[in-house]
């Protein structure tokens, strides 16, 4: 088998065992024999278990993160510069949830093996995390355009809400499907999308966090 192709096939085979099974129960046995490779092909081209996840890991994130930023810009252009704060929100939280729910998406290798990513936390992919700030950096200059004069800080909690709701929603969707008896409706890519904006915008819409206000009343003493 030529290089490149024997580097997808333990790729794709990585993917599927991982999806499957999770990372902790996936050894690289499992994945030459998957591949109907070599172990030493493998090393060759990876180097470590680690080094694998994390290419597999990057390589769905850059896509995930092109269309967030995609989406972004295009928000801003419409918006003369400028977008409303709800459509920053849409483009950062859209594109986890339309690719990992909904019965055309979750059911793929790629969907399953970031469903993984999320609720198994693995060195490799947590050190990509802590890294790969960049992109959403952005998100953080548009949301400051979105609301002058507001708080970096009140923005970064913004962010950092609507990013843990989308994340919550994907892990958990099989409890809180049998917690609302079938009524919240997980296949709903849409409408779970148009929650979490609504949520995110109310939250950071409010005038002051709690703290400020008391802090504000303390001062006027």
């Amino acid at each position: 088998m030529p290089s490149d192709q024997t580097r997808s096939a333990i790729l794709a085979a990585a993917e599927r065992l991982y999806a499957d099974r999770g990372f902790g129960d996936v050894t690289l046995r499992d994945i030459v024999a998957e591949a109907n490779v070599n172990l030493a092909a493998v090393n060759y081209h990876f180097g470590s278990k680690d080094e694998l996840i994390a290419e597999l890991f990057v390589t769905r994130s850059l896509a995930t993160n092109r269309e967030r930023l995609n989406e972004l810009k295009a928000a801003e252009e419409n918006g003369g510069g400028r977008a409303p704060i709800d459509q920053i929100f849409r483009a950062l939280v859209g594109p986890t949830l339309r690719g990992c729910l909904g019965p055309d998406r979750e059911g793929s290798t790629a969907a399953r093996f970031m469903i993984r990513a999320s609720i198994e936390s693995v060195p490799p992919i947590r050190r990509i995390k802590n890294r790969e700030v960049d992109h959403l950096r952005k998100f953080i200059a548009a949301m400051r355009r979105a609301m002058p004069g507001r708080d970096d800080v009140d923005l970064y909690w913004g962010l950092n809400f609507a990013l843990a709701m989308s994340h919550h929603t994907i892990r958990e969707k099989e409890r809180l499907t049998k917690l609302s008896e079938g009524q919240c409706d997980l296949n709903d890519v849409a409408g779970i999308i148009d929650r979490v904006v609504s949520v995110s915008v109310m939250a950071l819409a409010a005038s002051e966090t709690p703290a400020k206000k008391a802090a504000g009343k303390v001062a006027a003493r």
